[in-house]
């Protein structure tokens, strides 16, 4: 049963204590890291991503184009940077692009 509150307690702390309680932090991560390969690497790359995946710390990427993902595999230190700012941790190591 979950406990409750003698004090009023605001909303986020609620979901915080919600999602930790249940350990829906791993589910929220997936979630949150195909919001961010969107958000990141724009309109012209999502169209083109097929599959995204997170398993532990490392994010796989199914892309469509072998040009794209050859012209990606660059970068892929940029791209894990700029992922882990956008998500606001240090939750994704590595980049596999397939």
């Amino acid at each position: 049963m979950a406990k409750r509150h003698a004090e009023n307690i605001s909303i986020g702390d609620a979901l915080k204590e919600f999602i930790d309680t249940n350990r829906l932090e791993k589910g929220l991560d997936k979630v949150n890291a195909k919001e961010a390969w969107d958000a990141v690497m724009g309109v012209a790359i999502s169209k083109y991503t097929t599959d995204i995946k997170l398993d532990r710390e490392t994010l796989y990427i199914q892309l469509s184009s072998s040009v794209l993902r050859e012209e990606l595999s660059y970068g892929k230190d940029k791209i894990v940077k700029l992922l882990n700012e956008e998500l606001g941790k240090e939750l994704i190591k590595k980049l596999v692009l397939r």
